[in-house]
Formats: structure tokens, C-alpha cells, sequence
């Protein structure tokens, strides 16, 4: 488990093709602290480290996480945000989070808003229902809280340190392509649940 409070902002090192892929990340972690097989979250995608070295670390992706994510286009110096899991004990500075991705958003919109930036991103529709005014979201592995939403659509803002410490940062007014920009999503744990429950109640 992860809490969507990311902790090292890093970059894809190397990518290799051997049946699955092998992404191989720099990072700032003290490498020797974390364990072969230990859980790290890739701009929200829980992977496992399977080797390690002084700033980096490699990780295998199935054809099934290449299919749900943004990985699938990650290339050589993509940016990537960090987590480690969550141990017993720790502060839950965010919500919790499984590291597994639901889907894939696109940003549609980003307007200054004071010193932060209001993103307006729209969701898969089956993924979109599970989406609420004032409940947590996770996107590329950072836990946020949502605005509004629209339809398929959703807003959420970005603070300086948030924009400094992620990968949202670098994208600003009019340097995306809309549509083009995509991130990794994560919904609620709980909103999931209980969606789910209410649905088998309906169709039962």
C-alpha cells in the first residue's frame, strides 16, 4: 500500500525488451535500505524492484500494465514520480492508495489560479462514475483531492509545492497538446467498493 505522497522525482535510465519490459530508473533513494522484490509505486504503478545499484533501481512491466498505463510510452529521461510502500507505522499523509491503475486521464485544460494551476482532466467513463466532488484521486501516483466534476470530466489544483515535487509541474499553460498529456489514475479505494456493492445490489 502507498499513500499518494510522493517522495522522489526520478527518471526512466534504460528500457529493455525481453518478452515483458524492464524499465531501469535513476532515483535519489539510498538504494542499500531498499530489498530485491520491495513494492515501489512508478507515477503510480506498484513495481517490484528486481535490481538495484547506487541511484537506480529496474523493475519488469507486463503487457498488462503497459496496456492500463501510461507506460506504454515512456521512453529514455521520462520523468517519473516515486514512492515507497507504505510500513506499518508511518504517517498517511495523503489516502490509501494500491498502486494499481485503473486507467488512463487526459488533461484537457490547465489555468492559473493564483500561484497554483486548476487542471481540468477528463476520465474513462466507466472510471468516471467512481469520481466525486471533494473525494481523493490519485494521479501518476500523487494523491489529490477533487473540485468539481463534469460529466466524464474533473478538476483538481495543483500548488507550487505539489507542481514542484511531481511530474505535474512541468506541464503549464499552453504547453500541452489537449489529449496528448496523460497520466496514470488511480480512484478512491472506498468509492470502488461501494460502487461495486451498490451495482451487484442493483443487478441482483
Amino acid at each position: 500500500m502507498f499513500t499518494g505522497i510522493i517522495t522522489d522525482l526520478g527518471t526512466v535510465r534504460g528500457i529493455e525488451d525481453n518478452g515483458d519490459k524492464r524499465f531501469i530508473f535513476n532515483c535519489s533513494y539510498d538504494m542499500e535500505t531498499v530489498d530485491i522484490g520491495a513494492s515501489i509505486a512508478c507515477s503510480g504503478a506498484c513495481l517490484t524492484v528486481v535490481e538495484k545499484g547506487t541511484g537506480w533501481f529496474s523493475a519488469d512491466v507486463s503487457a498488462e500494465t503497459l496496456s492500463k498505463t501510461t507506460l506504454v510510452n515512456w521512453c529514455i529521461d521520462t520523468p517519473v514520480n516515486f514512492e515507497r510502500a507504505l510500513k506499518l507505522g508511518d504517517e498517511l499523509g495523503g489516502h490509501l492508495v494500491s498502486g494499481h491503475v485503473d486507467g488512463v486521464a487526459s488533461v484537457i485544460s490547465i489555468v492559473p489560479e493564483g500561484d497554483s494551476r486548476r487542471f481540468t482532466f477528463e476520465a474513462p467513463a466507466e472510471l468516471a462514475k467512481y469520481i466525486a466532488p471533494k473525494g481523493s484521486i490519485v494521479l501518476d501516483g500523487a494523491s489529490l483531492t477533487v473540485n468539481e466534476v463534469d460529466g466524464n470530466l474533473f478538476g483538481v489544483n495543483i500548488i507550487p509545492h505539489t507542481a514542484e515535487m511531481t511530474t505535474l509541474g512541468q506541464w503549464q499553460p499552453g504547453n500541452y497538446n489537449s489529449g496528448d498529456c496523460q497520466v496514470n489514475l488511480e480512484i478512491d479505494l472506498l468509492a470502488r467498493y461501494v460502487g461495486q456493492l451498490l451495482e451487484r445490489q442493483q443487478n441482483g
